[in-house]
């Protein structure tokens, strides 16, 4: 059994550990931190509607490695900008290659209460949480019997913080109430087989006193299975995989919320005025152009400029004409840049090489004019962009027949000759990802700061579920 391994592997670590560093070591590094009992943990997850509790996993046993590529403090600063009411990360070393220094280095970066993800099977782990930064703790019913349970949770509470306690059958929910546990979660996926089945959730929900906090783990990954679990009175879910596969995790919070809506960049910003205008409007993102051929071209140094001018609320893209990938990849690593948008001939190969310059989310922008060209649109994923746009030409500021492109399931950025009279009408038409505007929102070649707030507050007043 998975479960019965990897406990016997993390008593070995206890042991391994109390070698280092004794118990009474550890519990008085503890003891001398802030134990204020105002559970933070436990705060975050009673709200109004479903609370959202965001995992940073590296790798599982049944799924192996979810993120080769594991920014693990970016991943956690994405969520708390999200939205996510509480992060969980996973410490355990040897099936989900997690690490302490994860937990303890996000926790003093976001300002979120995080829940550290580990098999505790002995009390020398509780006092570990606590001076990594932990303002909770996993308990497994399968792994501690009643009484262990009750010894964990007053150890816990008494360091000021809170204890998810895991259940997966009816008897393992009333050993959990029978403790004394304040929040209890099902897990969804069986331990000892690692199927997934969410309806372990509603089943156990029933056997949970309604002032005890019910959490729903793993599996969900729809908003429809969000939309049945809220119907179930359950008060958090907590999501890992499905947020970990996800190129850009803050939209799939937001389509797993139940909140689908369509984006707006505005592009060509080159001017400080530009920025004040969109700082006030709060467009999802802005565009600098890095083409020469184009009037709202910037240099990396006014591009710099400009951002430092940015509301972090705003997502800034660079644009790209076969530009070269080292002049990119500087712009983006030094935070210049937040995602990268290619308008050129750039190839899969091109792309490839660019994602493994930097981490920034690419967008790859495909011409459309004519019937034949939107046949490129079905191979455009394959290039290994993120985000593909639709355009009619490089800052043309032409509409294409958007009837062409038809219904599709990948994300995608309208662009392309849209305007204040067409654009309610595109985005209820095709429903695209995001829209990007330039020219329309100009007067004379420069930003309309009116036109500007016009057109965004048109895209707020245009979402859907």
């Amino acid at each position: 059994m998975i479960l019965e391994k990897i406990a016997a592997r993390t008593r070995q670590r206890v042991f391994e550990l109390k070698l280092e560093k004794c118990l009474d070591v550890i519990k008085g590094e503890a003891l001398k931190m802030n134990c204020i009992t105002d559970f933070p943990f436990e705060k975050a997850l009673r709200s109004k509607d479903i609370s959202f509790i965001c995992e940073v996993k590296k790798a599982s046993p049944s799924k192996g490695i979810i993120a080769p590529n594991f920014p693990y403090l970016d991943i956690a600063i994405d969520y708390e900008k999200s939205g996510a009411a509480a992060i969980s990360v996973l410490t355990e070393p040897y099936f989900f290659m997690g690490s302490d220094r994860y937990l303890k280095e996000i926790a003093s970066t976001v300002s979120v209460p995080v829940l550290r993800k580990d098999f505790t099977i002995d009390e020398y782990q509780i006092y570990e949480a606590k001076t990594l930064g932990a303002s909770a703790i996993l308990l497994i019913c399968a792994l501690l019997d009643t009484e262990t349970l009750k010894t964990y949770l007053d150890i816990t509470h008494s360091l000021g913080m809170s204890a998810i306690v895991e259940a997966h059958t009816a008897e393992e929910v009333e050993s959990a109430v029978a403790a004394g546990a304040r929040i209890i979660g099902v897990n969804n996926r069986n331990l000892k087989t690692f199927e997934v089945n969410l309806s372990h959730s509603f089943e156990l929900r029933r056997l949970v006193p309604d002032d005890i906090i019910f959490i729903s783990e793993s599996g969900i990954k729809t908003p429809d299975d969000v939309r049945a679990l809220r119907n179930f009175k359950t008060d958090a879910v907590l999501i890992g995989e499905t947020l970990m596969r996800c190129p850009n995790k803050k939209d799939m919070l937001e389509k797993l919320k139940g909140r689908v809506y369509t984006k707006i960049k505005i592009c060509g910003i080159y001017r400080p005025q530009d920025i004040e205008f969109v700082n006030e409007a709060k467009p999802d993102y802005i565009g600098f152009v890095f083409y020469e051929k184009s009037h709202r071209n910037v240099t990396p140094a006014q591009a710099k400029n400009l951002k430092s001018m940015l509301s972090s609320e705003i997502e800034a893209v660079g644009v790209f004409v076969d530009e070269d990938k080292n002049f990119i990849a500087k712009l983006a690593n030094d935070g210049i840049i937040d995602l990268i948008q290619l308008h050129g001939n750039e190839d899969s190969s091109y792309i490839a090489e660019l994602k493994a310059l930097t981490n920034k989310l690419i967008i790859k922008a495909i011409k459309i004019e004519t019937d034949e060209d939107a046949e490129k649109i079905k191979n455009a994923f394959k290039l290994g962009a993120d985000y593909i746009m639709l355009d009619s030409g490089k800052g043309s500021g032409k509409a294409f027949d958007w009837s062409m492109v038809g219904e599709t399931e990948n994300p995608i950025f309208l662009a392309g000759g849209l305007n204040s009279q067409n654009i309610v009408e595109a985005i209820e038409t095709f429903k695209p990802f995001a829209v990007d505007v330039s020219s329309s929102v100009e007067t004379n070649k420069v930003k309309d700061k009116q036109k500007i707030l016009e057109i965004v507050d048109l895209v707020r007043r245009t979402q859907y579920v």
